[in-house]
């Protein structure tokens, strides 16, 4: 099972392996209250990209192509098999710095992730 959460929430027991997925530590939250297992920092979007969405709701669907475009590369694509095998097993927690938990990285991620996971099943 795949999950989205804020690094903002208090971490909970079943939040499994929780895992940070954006290209810079979310600000004011330090390691121990983030209770993070690893930060994939190279699975975030590019800064160029991550600068022109904004998070601007306008712009979601384009972010998405464009995310999914960077996330075509065989060394990010390995871990997002890696992420899906995991989710198969076990609850793996996407954690991101976002305010908007709708428009983020995270949502995208968890999409291809649970696609991944189901072509796997």
């Amino acid at each position: 099972m795949t999950k989205i959460k804020r690094a903002y929430d208090p971490p909970s027991e079943d939040d499994g392996e929780r895992i940070l997925v954006d290209r810079l530590w979310p600000r004011g939250v330090t390691r121990e209250e983030a209770r993070v297992v690893s930060w994939l920092k190279d699975l975030g979007p590019s800064t160029e990209l991550r600068q022109w969405f904004g998070h601007d709701p306008l712009r979601w669907e384009e972010f998405q192509k464009r995310y999914e475009m960077e996330l075509q590369k065989a060394e990010k694509r390995a871990i997002l098999r890696d992420l899906a095998e995991k989710s198969r097993h076990g609850v793996v927690t996407l954690v991101f710095g976002a305010k908007d938990e709708l428009h983020n990285n995270a949502m995208v991620l968890k999409h291809l992730i649970d696609a991944i996971a189901r072509r796997a099943a």
